[in-house]
């Protein structure tokens, strides 16, 4: 995929170094707005960026008894757009994770051991699964070419 990345900015290079610098963070700004839509949307489908299923939850009976409770709300609260921040400048585009929420989602985008709850040091140590958070499809890298385009010819 990184491949792909690198073909984009090697043909992107020439055509956004003839915009100016508030034409190019304009560009970058809109293929922030999309990633960070894409992403979230990916994440809600419960997808990695390969198109395949995230590896299901362990079915535990504490989580049926509180509802899903705290711990399934951490997870899908990564998806919300004050998790995901964007950023544009006229250099780049990036999608991010807040600081706030980065241990949880570090754990699942690579796949690792944590302690259920961090605060307790009781709590006990539980290996998660690979779940890929921030990722680029196939979908997203023909898309981020269009806007470049788009915005590298106007008329």
């Amino acid at each position: 995929m990184s491949d792909a990345i690198d073909q984009i900015a090697d043909w992107a290079t020439p055509l956004m170094a003839r915009l100016t610098p508030a034409a190019r963070k304009a560009a970058m700004a809109e293929v922030a707005v999309y990633l960070r839509r894409s992403q979230a949307e990916r994440i809600a489908s419960q997808r990695n960026p390969d198109g395949s299923p995230y590896e299901p939850r362990r079915p535990r009976a504490s989580l049926t008894a509180s509802k899903g409770g705290i711990r399934r709300g951490m997870f899908l609260g990564l998806r919300k757009m004050q998790n995901l921040q964007r950023k544009a400048t006229s250099d780049a585009a990036t999608v991010s994770v807040h600081p706030r929420s980065l241990r949880v989602a570090r754990v699942h985008q690579f796949g690792g051991r944590d302690k259920v709850d961090w605060r307790n040091p009781h709590s006990p140590t539980v290996r998660y699964a690979r779940r890929e958070l921030l990722g680029f499809t196939e979908a997203d890298l023909n898309a981020v070419a269009d806007i470049l385009i788009r915005h590298a010819n106007p008329g």
